[in-house]
């Protein structure tokens, strides 16, 4: 016998769960081994320490009472699952089509007024407020682009007039 299967016995012996002739058999062996007799002495000794801390946990029914309780709660989940009513493809379709497709027309509808407004949207122009500044605006229909000067019109600036502006030489 290997020394697993020998120490598995020993374990067996130790809980009272040999037969009397295989616990004469491990009591002849453990005369004369004495790593078994010290094995037995700690299997003793952890079990006489676990004996009486382990709380023992009562149900308040019957083992098999509760078992079917369990069952019955398993077989009432899986009826509920199997009457659950199943969605129909065309009206899951039809449903998240009208949330997207409203959203896809605003969007739709945003990008016309900002890219066609023909100058005159919301982003096409602007009114100067202020008192102080002033702006020239250049339009090249060819090129598709606008150029905006702006222009402080106080006293003090030496550049109020246009052609103060245009005979500025860059170089």
């Amino acid at each position: 016998m290997n020394n697993d299967n020998f120490e598995l016995k020993l374990q067996a012996y130790v809980d009272g769960e040999l037969s009397a002739r295989e616990a004469a058999a491990v009591r002849e062996r453990l005369s004369n081994d004495t790593a078994g007799q010290s094995l037995v002495a700690e299997l003793r000794n952890t079990n006489a320490a676990l004996t009486g801390s382990e709380t023992e946990l009562k149900l308040p029914e019957s083992r098999e009472f509760f078992w079917s309780k369990v069952q019955r709660e398993i077989e009432r989940q899986e009826r509920a699952v199997a009457a659950a009513p199943k969605i129909n493809w065309i009206e899951w379709v039809r449903h998240h089509l009208v949330s997207v497709g409203g959203a896809a027309l605003l969007t739709c509808l945003l990008a016309v007024m900002l890219l066609h407004g023909g100058g005159t949207g919301p982003l096409g122009e602007m009114e100067m407020a202020s008192d102080e500044m002033g702006t020239y605006t250049y339009r090249d229909q060819q090129a598709k682009m606008t150029m905006v000067w702006f222009y402080d019109k106080s006293d003090d600036s030496e550049f109020t007039e246009p052609a103060a502006i245009a005979s500025m030489d860059p170089e």
